[in-house]
């Protein structure tokens, strides 16, 4: 298959991915230690979500919480290169993960003023060894950088609203085993690659409600999910190819227990599942084009207010233009938030907010150059 239409299905799946569920935002794509030659591609996305709701009457009165999900950038980078004929090696730099909420002050009476944000930074180094013409093995070590912030306000909160936490950049470091198979005939290709959990141990600083001082608290820890993709793209007729995948991420085992809260996790976090189904054409020897569905599984109802979405449905297209050892890319992303009900805290949480009808719209670009 024509290497622009590649080109495309990695950006449209790229795109879909900047607004995933859990935390996710890059969904840990490794496609490029399949590219022909030394390659290199600089990724930019921007994406504008719409989330918000009415609150239930829990006591304190109700109001409209406004928009509570910021807008944000994602960005990241990769360098392939062949070391022979058989070994070759890439670098990926990604933001694997994040989080950008902030419930106005003003409007939520049950939520009002609670706000969450997550950074990450990822530096990947991969092998991929070629067995023979059809099956690989890859693998690869991931250095891990993340840093976060949290304020807990609103009735939903009852005795623990008023806390508030910083959470220093921590380092910590895993790894991602992989294998393919491909018939490069009918541009086959089947991957699956296993990413290894991550422990992060945060410098914490805590207030306590009714504005009590900020002081530094113990370490907290923290243990990003291990994850499994697999990725398939098959040609199905001439200049067409059809492409997918599937991602499993361990969120559920995300627990974040900070001492101020006496134990109680500030996540809750349903195990993520996404499944992508696609298909690319090459138009002309310089453009090519692609169009993918994204799906993920709604779980519970109840959502943790700091993530206050249920499963989705996006919609993106891509098209890629080529000039000479030069590929420029762009894509558009449309997704359907599931309804949710973000929950009080406590042994036996109960709604605090209707959230329907929400979604976000993204765009991304990629540039690629083969040298």
């Amino acid at each position: 298959m024509n290497r622009l239409t590649l080109a495309v299905v990695a950006a449209t799946v790229s795109t879909s991915g900047a607004f995933a569920g859990g935390l996710d935002r890059s969904n840990q794509a490794t496609g490029i230690i399949f590219k022909e030659g030394t390659y290199a591609e600089l990724n930019f996305g921007y994406v504008a979500p719409s989330v918000d709701g009415t609150d239930r009457n829990i006591g304190a009165g109700a109001g409209a919480s406004g928009d509570v999900a910021d807008n944000f950038f994602q960005g990241s980078f990769g360098y392939k290169q062949d070391l022979s004929d058989k070994l070759s090696f890439a670098i990926i730099v990604d933001q694997p993960y994040g989080a950008d909420i902030a419930y106005p002050v003003g409007g939520s009476v049950n939520l009002g003023g609670t706000t969450a944000t997550l950074n990450s930074r990822s530096i990947t180094g991969m092998l991929r060894y070629k067995i023979n013409n059809r099956f690989s093995v890859l693998g690869g070590i991931r250095a891990q950088d993340i840093d976060a912030a949290v304020t807990l306000n609103g009735a939903a909160y009852g005795p623990a609203a008023g806390y508030a936490a910083d959470f220093d950049g921590d380092t910590g470091f895993g790894y991602q085993l992989g294998a393919a198979y491909e018939i490069p005939e009918i541009a086959l290709r089947v991957a699956v690659t296993y990413f290894s959990e991550i422990d992060h141990t945060l410098d914490t600083i805590e207030s306590g409600p009714g504005g009590a001082p900020r002081a530094a608290g113990p370490d907290t820890p923290l243990t990003t999910p291990q994850a499994l993709n697999i990725d398939f793209q098959t040609g199905v007729a001439a200049d067409t190819l059809v492409f997918g995948g599937v991602r499993w991420a361990d969120y559920s085992e995300v627990k974040v227990r900070p001492s101020g809260l006496g134990g109680s996790s500030l996540t809750d976090i349903d195990d993520f599942y996404r499944l992508t189904l696609g298909v690319g054409r090459k138009f002309s020897e310089q453009f090519s084009g692609a169009i993918s569905l994204t799906y993920e599984e709604g779980g519970d109802d109840l959502v943790s207010p700091l993530g206050p979405t249920n499963g989705q449905f996006g919609l993106t297209v891509g098209g890629t233009y080529s000039i000479q050892n030069v590929e420029l890319t762009a894509g558009i992303n449309y997704t359907r938030f599931g309804d949710s009900n973000p929950r009080t805290a406590g042994a036996t949480p109960v709604a605090a907010a209707d959230f329907t009808d929400n979604d976000a719209i993204g765009v991304g670009f990629r540039i690629g150059y083969s040298f």
